[in-house]
C-alpha cells in the first residue's frame, strides 16, 4: 500500500496538497514499483496535529483521487474517519476505506461501507486509552470494531485489521507489537501494518525522517515474517524489494526454482 498524503503537514514531509501533478507522479511511481493499492489521505494523523475540517479534508482527497484514478490503474483507498469524506472519495473512484479509528469516531461510516459493499481497513487506535497489555489492548479494539461491523452489516470477508503501530504507544510498546505480531494471526483476518518512517524508528536509530529507509525496511521484513499481509509504505521501489525477498523466504512466492 503506497501512501499519498494530500496534506501540507504530513510528518514525513511528502504532502502533495494542491499539487495534483505531483500526486499523480507519485502514484505512477508506485504503480511502476509494483505497489498493489494507493492510500490517499487528506488529514494528518501525527500526534499533536491540528484537526482538519471535514470540508477541507474532503476537498483534498476528492481532487487527488480523481486525478490519480484518471491516469493510474491501481485500486485506491481513502484514509479517513468520516463518512462524508469517504462517500465523496468512493464517488470519484476509491474502493476501500482505511479508518484509523476502527469505525469508532463516525457511526455513519460503517453503514456507508456496508451499503457500498466496499473493503475496509480497521485500525486499533490506542490514543487516550488505558494500557494493559499490547496484544490484549489491540485484540479488544479489534473485537469492538468487528462488533460495529456486524451491527452495520459490513461484509467481514472484505475487512483488513491494523494493530496501529505508532498510535498511542511508547517506543518500547511499538517494538513489543512487532515482536508479538504472530499472536494476532489467530484472528484469521488479513493484517496490515504501517511502520514507514515513524518516530519509533527515528528514536532507535537516532535518525531524522529522511534517514529512516533502512530502519523501515527492517520493520517491514520482520512484519512479513511475523504474518503481516499488507505493509503501508512511502518508498515504493525499495520496499518492493524488501517485500519480494521476505515473501520468497516466508511464503515461498516467486519464480525461483
Amino acid at each position: 500500500m503506497g501512501i499519498v498524503n494530500a496534506t501540507q503537514d504530513s510528518f514525513s514531509g511528502d504532502g502533495v496538497a494542491g499539487e495534483l501533478d505531483k500526486a499523480v507522479a507519485l502514484a505512477k511511481s508506485f504503480e511502476a514499483s509494483g505497489v498493489d493499492i494507493i492510500d490517499v489521505g487528506g488529514a494528518s494523523s501525527r500526534p499533536g496535529a491540528d484537526p482538519t475540517p471535514v470540508s477541507v479534508e474532503k476537498s483534498r482527497v476528492v481532487r487527488v483521487i480523481e486525478a490519480i484514478n484518471a491516469e493510474v490503474g491501481l485500486p485506491i483507498s481513502v484514509d479517513t474517519t468520516w463518512a462524508a469524506v469517504a462517500e465523496a472519495a468512493l464517488d470519484v473512484g476509491a474502493s476501500v476505506v482505511n479508518d484509523i479509528s476502527g469505525f469508532q469516531l463516525d457511526p455513519d461510516l460503517s453503514y456507508l461501507v456496508a451499503d457500498r459493499g466496499v473493503g475496509a481497513v480497521l485500525m486499533h487506535n490506542q490514543r487516550g486509552l488505558e494500557h494493559h497489555d499490547v496484544i490484549d489492548d489491540i485484540t479488544s479494539g479489534f473485537i469492538t470494531a468487528l462488533s460495529v461491523c456486524d451491527s452495520a452489516g459490513v461484509d467481514s470477508a472484505k475487512l483488513i485489521l491494523d494493530p496501529g503501530f505508532g498510535f498511542g504507544w511508547s517506543v518500547s510498546q511499538n517494538l513489543e507489537i512487532l515482536r508479538r505480531l504472530p499472536e494476532l494471526v489467530h484472528l484469521e483476518f488479513p493484517l496490515l501494518i504501517g511502520t514507514s518512517k515513524k518516530s519509533s524508528i527515528g528514536t532507535v536509530l537516532g535518525s531524522r525522517v529522511g534517514e529512516r529507509l533502512f530502519g523501515t525496511a527492517a520493520t517491514v521484513a520482520h512484519a512479513i515474517c511475523a504474518g503481516i499481509d499488507v505493509v503501508r509504505i512511502h518508498d515504493g521501489s525499495e520496499m518492493r524489494d524488501v517485500v519480494t525477498m521476505s515473501d520468497a523466504i516466508v511464503r515461498q512466492r516467486g519464480s525461483i526454482s
